[in-house]
């Protein structure tokens, strides 16, 4: 394929050392301090959030048994089965795995969805494509750096941020088949070398590892956040970087736009910064609007709800935090908080009314919001082995009326890609079912 690179040439990959950090404030329902984990790279001075090595071994992860936000029954760690199986969580919901996949790939590092068609970023130089509803692989993309830490999808054109701090770009065509098409890596060295010489290069390029993407359809450009503790604003028609925004004081570890346009942007020093874009001709377009406190623990992800009600951000302490929208653009007031994870919050994803997040304690939780506005634990999906550090989901149905539900794709440092079907029925009023007892997941 024309758009891969040479599978002869050297991807560029740097040593990483885990490092656990132990936050000892503890919220009041808890009983034992909560773990997270940042990553040190031995070859550059910066830090990679969430990311460990390419060891197989999780040793360096003291996991806890899991502890649930209501009484339940507790369970080893799964095995792997051939087979799918059901598993019932409340009279009105169940689930089961459809898929496990592992490849010799290392740690899952990022997902993406579009079209149908699944991206797949991990610690190596390799970006997998699946396609829906199969789960199929129909495809590998090669970068001439390792580690995939951020995957972007829009107007068929995908954007991937990798180890060596630059994003490839690909255009996506239907010729027939599915093909991706190298465009770009950004930034470009000409680029670069005249803005060095003209003393601009911070303003062009990440001094740090990036975290996460973003992208505005609207207004046509890619967000790009480090942990140098700045966001790039990348003008998509010519790939040209136009502005820098040091947004904060600590490391950056998540971004997400609303279809308004609004930036959200979270990071190490526990909070959530909003910014609004303000199509100024001057050097600082975007400004500060407000900052959301997050109770003292750094934000590692973040997700909107589809209408942009909604802004939840999951933290080292285990708990989701989550703020509504308000009248105003970008007016934001504290909702609460959702408990159940016993180590840190490392992804979060949104579909309908279904919050799905992913944490470091090897689960997965299915929450959704109620009409009342009161968030219901749906189920708790365990099998993985070690912390799920990127999901996706997207909804999906059987064929029956009576039946809605989601479908999970989740991806651990354990090197395995799972993906789950989510189902709940509806009881002849036409309504769901409130039950605070969840199924665990024993076999799968």
């Amino acid at each position: 394929m024309a758009s891969l690179n040479s599978p002869n040439s050297t991807p560029y990959c740097p040593t990483f050392a885990i490092r656990e950090t132990t936050h000892h404030k503890k919220m009041a329902s808890l009983d034992t301090p909560n773990h997270s984990f940042s990553i040190t790279e031995t070859t550059v001075q910066s830090f990679f959030r969430s990311i460990s090595t390419k060891e197989t071994s999780f040793n360096g992860f003291h996991f806890s048994p899991p502890r649930y936000s209501t009484s339940t029954l507790s369970s080893p760690l799964c095995t792997f089965s051939p087979t799918p199986s059901l598993h019932t969580v409340t009279p009105d919901t169940s689930y089961k795995c459809l898929s496990s996949v592992l490849k010799k790939d290392g740690q899952i590092l990022a997902i993406a969805i579009s079209n149908g068609i699944i991206y797949t970023g991990s610690d190596t130089n390799l970006i997998r494509i699946w396609k829906l509803p199969e789960f199929a692989e129909c495809g590998v993309l090669k970068t001439k750096a390792c580690t995939v830490v951020a995957l972007a999808v829009s107007r068929e054109r995908l954007f991937a941020a990798c180890g060596d701090t630059k994003i490839r770009v690909w255009q996506r065509t239907w010729d027939g088949t599915l093909k991706h098409v190298k465009l770009a890596t950004i930034p470009t060295t000409g680029g670069y070398v005249r803005r060095y010489i003209s003393g601009k290069d911070k303003m062009m390029r990440h001094t740090g590892p990036i975290t996460s993407l973003a992208i505005n359809t609207s207004d046509n450009i890619l967000y790009s956040a480090s942990l140098d503790r700045t966001v790039k604003v990348w003008r998509i028609s010519d790939l040209k970087c136009i502005e820098n925004i040091p947004a904060h004081s600590q490391p950056i570890n998540a971004i997400i736009v609303a279809d308004d346009g609004i930036l959200y942007t979270a990071s190490d020093d526990a909070t959530v910064r909003v910014w609004r874009r303000n199509f100024s001709r001057g050097e600082w377009p975007h400004s500060l609007m407000v900052t959301l406190p997050a109770k003292s623990s750094p934000v590692k992800t973040l997700t909107l709800t589809a209408d942009g009600g909604v802004l939840y951000g999951g933290c080292t302490d285990g708990y989701i935090y989550y703020w509504f929208k308000g009248w105003l653009s970008g007016q934001l007031q504290y909702g609460g908080a959702l408990q159940g994870h016993t180590h840190a919050v490392m992804c979060l994803a949104s579909v309908s009314n279904y919050v799905i997040s992913g944490s470091a304690d090897s689960s997965c939780r299915v929450w959704t919001r109620e009409q009342d506005g009161q968030h219901v634990c749906l189920a708790v999906l365990l099998g993985h082995r070690g912390p799920i550090r990127c999901l996706t989901a997207f909804l999906g149905h059987s064929g029956e009326e009576v039946e809605d539900g989601c479908t999970i794709c989740t991806g651990s440092l354990d090197g395995v890609l799972k993906v789950w079907r989510l189902t709940r029925t509806k009881s002849a009023s036409g309504n769901y079912v409130k039950n605070d007892c969840f199924g665990l997941d024993d076999g799968v």
